[in-house]
């Protein structure tokens, strides 16, 4: 049996073609590259039943990942996450049926494990030693401790600002690691000066095609555990929304395949926040690209990206799906964060917390409807970020009574 129907790459704006045995990074006219596998070879020779019996990870799904030599699998466990219900919260929102895609359990804490994973094995396979990114810090974490799995080296450039814990992480792995007094946008401009000197390989979101195809399998995940269909809406935080594409792109390729109906998608919703909105921009005046966002700033740090490399593709499925892109401010999300924690007792993370603020918004709206299906991606562990929570809290002496 065929490991990977990989076929090869292709641009997603001139449709140019690209070999994937070579390392390949942006096309000829700027855009990402997008993963193409034989869709007939797929639709004759592989069924769900195929996966019966597979282990719960990411690498159940082989066929229609990158990966062509499973010697290269690069795993800490990463995939499978639960599809959790929330009865009180579905109620409090008066939402259908609710559903948290819970990331915050996977491996370094966050659905980045999932493109470190495929991204990295597909690096080693290819041959690299050395790679490099810019990182708002779960990636950074994810990348360098999948590299160091792999036995490669990596560098890697954060804001000085991004959370502790997960600077500390990429320091602990062995990474090269630095640190500037900028955004993420800043740390891809160092980065970028690097590579062109040095020959590093580029892993900066979108940069090389293959981060998609981890992040896709949260797509492929959702779809197998509703019994291989879809829910109504889907909401992701979106920074460099590379997520949110790959859920697209694994959709789309469930389709084609047919193992899911090709007469429905979900509404895709790409949520932002206030302080950091390009995406939002954008969709609210129906362009295909968006703008740098100056003076960003939020406190639900992995979403503060001012200007997406892959922003045409997000802006796409948000279009293809009749979804939409909305804002929560941080003090809302803040809010919906102790909500999920009092009534569901799910410690998330801030861009997760964004997400299901913008489920209650959409459905005060009724752009969501009572009836609906809603899944929310948690993209992470709410432990990460221990100084987004303030709570006072009363001191006991010895002896003293409740």
């Amino acid at each position: 049996m065929t490991f990977s129907f990989l076929s090869h790459l292709y641009c997603p704006k001139c449709m140019e073609k690209y070999q994937a045995s070579l390392p390949q990074h942006l096309c000829h006219c700027g855009s990402p590259l997008l993963v193409h596998y034989d869709i007939d070879a797929l639709k004759e020779l592989w069924a769900p039943e195929d996966l019966k019996g597979r282990s719960p990870d990411l690498w159940r799904y082989h066929e229609i990942l990158p990966l062509q030599d499973p010697t290269y699998i690069t795993s800490l466990g990463e995939g499978m996450t639960p599809l959790l219900p929330l009865p009180t919260v579905q109620s409090d929102m008066d939402i259908g049926k609710l559903y948290m895609k819970d990331e915050g359990i996977i491996p370094t804490g966050s659905f980045k494990a999932r493109g470190a994973a495929v991204g990295v094995s597909k690096a080693k396979e290819l041959g690299i030693k050395e790679l490099a990114m810019p990182t708002n810090g779960n990636a950074g974490a994810a990348w360098s401790l999948y590299a160091a799995r792999a036995s490669m080296d990596s560098t890697i450039v954060m804001p000085v600002d991004a959370p502790k814990i997960t600077r500390n992480e990429c320091a602990l792995s062995g990474a090269h690691l630095f640190l500037v007094d900028g955004l993420i946008s800043d740390a891809g401009k160092i980065v970028g000066k690097s590579v062109e000197n040095s020959g590093l390989y580029d892993v900066s979101t979108l940069r090389e095609p293959y981060r998609i195809e981890g992040k896709k399998t949260m797509g492929l995940e959702i779809a197998e555990q509703l019994g291989w269909r879809v829910p109504d809406v889907i909401l992701y935080p979106t920074g460099g929304g590379v997520g949110l594409i790959g859920i697209y792109k694994a959709l789309k390729e469930l389709q084609q395949i047919g193992w899911i109906a090709s007469d429905k998608m979900p509404k895709l919703v790409a949520v932002q926040s206030e302080g950091c909105a390009p995406i939002v921009d954008a969709w609210e005046q129906g362009k295909k690209e968006s703008e740098f966002w100056a003076h960003s700033e939020t406190i639900a740090f992995g979403i503060n990206v001012p200007k997406a490399l892959g922003d045409f593709l997000v802006l796409e499925a948000l279009y293809e799906t009749e979804g939409c892109a909305t804002t929560v401010s941080d003090q809302d999300l803040l809010e919906e964060q102790k909500v999920l924690a009092q009534k569901e007792g799910a410690f998330i993370c801030p861009e997760g917390a964004a997400a299901f603020s913008a489920a209650r918004k959409l459905r005060k709206q009724d752009w969501i409807k009572s009836e609906d299906e809603v899944v929310v991606l948690n993209t992470g562990a709410g432990i990460k970020y221990p100084d987004t929570v303030q709570m006072e809290v009363p001191v006991l002496n010895p002896g003293d009574n409740l």
